[in-house]
């Protein structure tokens, strides 16, 4: 499977484990409830007889790379679907127009009724992959690594966080439970109403939090601060936060927060963020940033185009 390698001083990454099976359990459970409600498939069942078999593929209509085909098993079980399905390709690997990713055989009543809740969320999850796989093609040699972040869909985080990873890139926080993330309304309403808490002393005030307990929880290993000047990172680079995120940083800020960087607080990452294009992020790279955050990645797919071909006498 071609995923990034996982930073081991980083957010938790999203496999195909037991959250991601439970997670698309889950959504399946809407998307029957969605097509079938307490009923029937009824065109289905007054066409097609109960004990019919066939076979059919999950089709590419373009190229692209592949993510979510983990997930049929799961669908068909929440379908209780009289159906074996096979993975022609990895999640992860890219594929070609007209080339066949996933062979389905069984119950025909069941692969009408399945149909759409599978191509739905697969064509939803190698979009992402194949929109991500384009920026991180785009960032050429450099080893700046590319991040998603919150901006999903509802109900859809971890799919698509793992689509994200599907397509090379690397996965931001899951939820707000995941680390400290210091913003500019976090300060504003953690002070007074003439003056908001500054960002140093904010920082110091995650830091301290870092690896402790509250009411019995462990807290967060991970304190990210974001700034929207350079004299706000000189504030907080000696308070040793993991990450400073620069917002909508100019490129010639961005290189001299590097190089602020590198002379205070060498071990801190430096995260750009904010007018991440497929037309600007290889300048972006170039400044020596260590990370690149872009909700494009994730609100700004579109559905792969993918079809269901019946096999004849399958």
């Amino acid at each position: 499977m071609n995923h990034p390698t996982a930073n081991p001083n980083d957010y938790r990454e999203v496999i195909a484990d037991r959250d991601l099976e439970q997670a698309t359990r889950h959504l399946v459970r809407l998307a029957i409830h969605e097509d079938l409600d307490r009923s029937f498939d009824w065109t289905t069942v007054c066409l097609i007889q109960p004990d019919q078999s066939g076979a059919c593929a999950v089709v590419a209509r373009e190229c692209g790379t592949a993510a979510g085909l983990v997930t049929v098993p799961w669908i068909l079980s929440e379908f209780e679907a009289d159906l074996l399905a096979e993975c022609l390709i990895e999640d992860g690997s890219q594929f070609e127009t007209g080339q066949e990713l996933i062979r389905l055989c069984g119950n025909v009543r069941d692969l009408l009724t399945a149909e759409r809740t599978i191509l739905n969320l697969i064509s939803r999850l190698c979009g992402i992959a194949t929109l991500t796989a384009k920026y991180v093609n785009e960032m050429n040699s450099h080893t700046t690594r590319l991040y998603d972040t919150r901006k999903t869909t509802p109900g859809l985080r971890l799919l698509e966080k793992y689509a994200v990873r599907c397509g090379g890139a690397h996965n931001h926080r899951t939820g707000l439970h995941d680390g400290f993330l210091i913003k500019d309304n976090h300060l504003a309403l953690a002070g007074t109403a003439d003056q908001p808490l500054s960002v140093a002393d904010a920082t110091r005030r995650a830091v301290d939090w870092r690896n402790g307990q509250v009411n019995s929880m462990p807290t967060p290993n991970m304190v990210e601060v974001e700034v929207d000047t350079l004299e706000q990172l000189q504030q907080v680079l000696p308070e040793s936060p993991d990450i400073v995120l620069l917002d909508n940083f100019t490129l010639v800020d961005l290189r001299t927060a590097v190089s602020l960087r590198n002379k205070v607080a060498s071990s801190v990452q430096l995260e750009a963020s904010g007018n991440v294009r497929i037309d600007t992020i290889r300048q972006i790279a170039a400044t020596g940033v260590d990370r690149i955050s872009s909700g494009a990645l994730t609100h700004q797919a579109t559905s792969l185009d993918l079809g269901l071909d019946w096999t004849p006498n399958g």
